[in-house]
Order: structure tokens, then sequence, then C-alpha cells
């Protein structure tokens, strides 16, 4: 190997070769008129640039968690007081909802796993909806897991639930409400000298919740931290400031370009059939999706765009800056996938533990069954002859 050919290129120019395409995804989805260009459009260019220019490509996940923060911040400001008496009112639904889609997911993942020939404990890691670092890592400590194609699965799905949702919110069986919500948004931004003086105080504030949640493992931590945070602040009468529309688009510039890098076909086996069953088995999930929301809007006077973002089995990151882009109410939103987020958080590891080691032991017994019948066969076979003898 040449002196030329293993020298690395230092991060910082490959960070901003990314930083680049991102910034050109998200011009040509504006040019195109698609919708959220701050979002897909970096996705779309990361997903390329990733797979195409790897040793010239580099986005960190400390950019991811900046967003995080920031998208965090933008949650707590919708969590106040009133819109935490709705969620109370939301319980039993948040409840119901939780348990039927992760009852889809369960039946997909029987079903893909049977198609595919894949083992049950990586069907099922890979089509549990959210949670995506938390499922690798499950994946990771499982026995028998192949956490290649549960990262790849999980990122497939929530690559589907990111483009696929946003489309059908824009579909005529959404349009008028989504329309509607981006009014009010459009008549609500915000600018950048209203951020001070408060500012100066929830931003070191989030920073250091989520740095501190980090340390102790919360969950979602650079998320949840700065919600939970800016909501209690602001629950004080202290004014929390309304973010323009620049550190938003910043921030799904920033989840999008990361979300993009996830997905490596080049890691993958049979990539056809796995890509076509990921496939199947996410757009299964929104379809899934869409008829719980038809669901919950004839149990609640929860207005579609809100209840398919609060159902979506995507990320609460994710879905929160779709919310919060389109106008949905974001307090709904945010209530319906953190309640999810903490059932698989607290909830699904031992759940599926409990499973696995079920299954682990039929698996064993029937191996024990058919190497005792095996071994069964030749002495039957040698009784068998010495009776004809």
């Amino acid at each position: 190997m040449t002196t030329a050919q293993s020298v690395k290129i230092s991060p910082g120019p490959r960070i901003f070769v990314a930083l680049l395409l991102s910034l050109a995804g998200a011009g040509i989805f504006l040019l195109l008129g698609l919708p959220l260009p701050w979002l897909l459009g970096p996705m779309s260019a990361a997903l390329l640039g990733s797979n195409l220019l790897p040793k010239h490509y580099a986005w960190p996940s400390s950019i991811r968690d900046g967003a995080l923060i920031v998208i965090g911040y933008t949650i707590g400001l919708a969590l106040t007081g009133e819109a935490l008496r709705r969620m109370g009112t939301q319980i039993p639904y948040m409840i119901l909802m939780t348990f039927l889609l992760l009852l889809l997911c369960a039946g997909l993942s029987f079903v893909i796993g049977k198609l595919s020939g894949t083992d049950f404990k990586t069907s099922l890691l890979g089509s549990v909806p959210g949670g995506l670092s938390q499922i690798v890592i499950l994946a990771e400590e499982t026995k028998g897991a192949d956490l290649t194609l549960v990262t790849f699965n999980q990122v497939i799905r929530l690559l589907l639930i990111i483009v696929g949702v946003p489309l059908i919110l824009y579909s005529p069986l959404f349009a008028q409400h989504a329309a509607e919500a981006a009014q009010t948004v459009a008549t609500r931004q915000a600018s950048w000298t209203g951020l001070f003086p408060n500012m100066l105080l929830y931003g070191p504030l989030c920073v250091g919740l989520a740095l501190l949640g980090r340390r102790f493992r919360f969950p979602t931590a650079f998320l949840l931290c700065p919600a939970f945070g800016t909501a209690l602040l602001q629950a004080t009468g202290f004014h929390a400031p309304q973010l323009p529309h620049g550190a938003t688009a910043a921030a799904q510039l920033a989840m999008g370009t990361y979300v993009g890098t996830l997905l490596k076909p080049g890691q993958i086996e049979h990539k056809v059939r796995t890509l076509s069953l990921s496939l199947l088995n996410g757009v299964l999930l929104i379809a899934g999706s869409i008829g719980l929301t038809l669901l919950l809007t004839r149990l609640q006077p929860v207005a579609p765009p809100t209840a398919l973002l609060s159902l979506a089995p995507g990320g609460m990151d994710q879905m929160g800056i779709i919310a919060h882009t389109i106008g949905a109410d974001l307090s709904i939103v945010s209530g319906y996938q953190l309640f999810r987020t903490f059932f698989i958080f607290f909830a699904i590891p031992p759940l599926m533990r409990l499973i696995f080691r079920y299954t682990d032991r039929r698996d064993a017994s029937k191996v024990k069954a058919s190497s005792g019948a095996e071994e069964a066969a030749p002495i039957r076979e040698a009784d068998g002859s010495a009776r004809r003898r």
C-alpha cells in the first residue's frame, strides 16, 4: 500500500462534503415543490453520498444530537398545562393503540419471517416500531439474532415512514387538513431577535439536561430531557421563545442527513429478496397505521394528520419534526410517541427476552427429541434383525 493510499481524509472536509450534498438535496426538493424539503432532501442526498462516496463522506452522531436538542426544545414548547391535561385524557387510547400497533408488528414479523426463511428472533427485532438504537442494542445482546439484518430492516422501516408519511399527509386523503395546519404554521414564524435574552437560559439548560440524561442512560436523552426541562421551566411562567424557521430547518437537515447515512445495502446478503420483504413489511406497517388513524379519529376528536403522526411507527424525533413543520398538534403527537417510546424502552426488552427463552427451550426440546429418535432408529433395526435371525 502506498503512502498516498494510506492517508485518510480528515473529518472536517468530509463533513463539509456531506453538508454541501445535503444542502443540494434540500435545494432540489425546494425547486420541485416536494414536501418537507429540509428533511427528505438531505436524507436522499445522504443515502446516495454515504454509499457512493464513503471515503469522502462523514456525518458524526454529535451533529444529530444537537438536532435532537432543538427538536426536544420545540416539543417542550408544546407541553403546556392545557396540553398536558388533554394528553391525560388520551392515556386509555394510548394504551389501546400501542397494543394494537405492537400486535400488528408481531403478526407481520411472523409472516415476513416465514416468507424470508429468517429466524423468529431476527424478524421480530426487525419489526418492532421505534427505538432504533435501543433495538439494535437488544439485537447485539440476543444470541442467534442477525444484527446486520435487524439494523437493515429497522432502517428501511424508518426511511419508509419518514418518506411515506409526508406523502400520505399531502395526498387527497389528508391534504385539506394538512393545508389548514400548514397555514397555522405560516402565521407563527418567529425571528432570531426574539430568542434573546430568554434563550440564554433555555439553551444551556437544554444542553446540560441532555448531557446529564446521557450520563444516567435516560432513554432518548438528547430529545426527552430538553423537552421535559423546557416544559418545567415554562410552567413557572418564564417565557420560552419560538424558534425561527432557520433553526428548525437546520435541525431537519441534520436529522435527515443522519438517517440517510444509516442504510448500507452492501452489507446485506440476498439483497433483492431482503429489500423486497423489508419494503413489504414497511408498507404494511404504514397501511396498518392508516387503519389505526381512522379508528382513533372515530374514537376521539383528533385531526387526521395529528392522529397519523401519533400512530406512525417512526421515531418520536422524526414525527415531532414533521408535526412541527405541518402544524399538527405537537402535544398529542408527542404524547402518543412518548408513551410508545417508554413502553418499548421498559417493557419490550424483558418481554422479548421472555419470549426468546421460551422459543429457545422449545427449539432445544425439538432438537433433543429429533436426536433421540435418530439414536433409537439403529437400535430398533438391530432388534428387528436379531428377531429375524
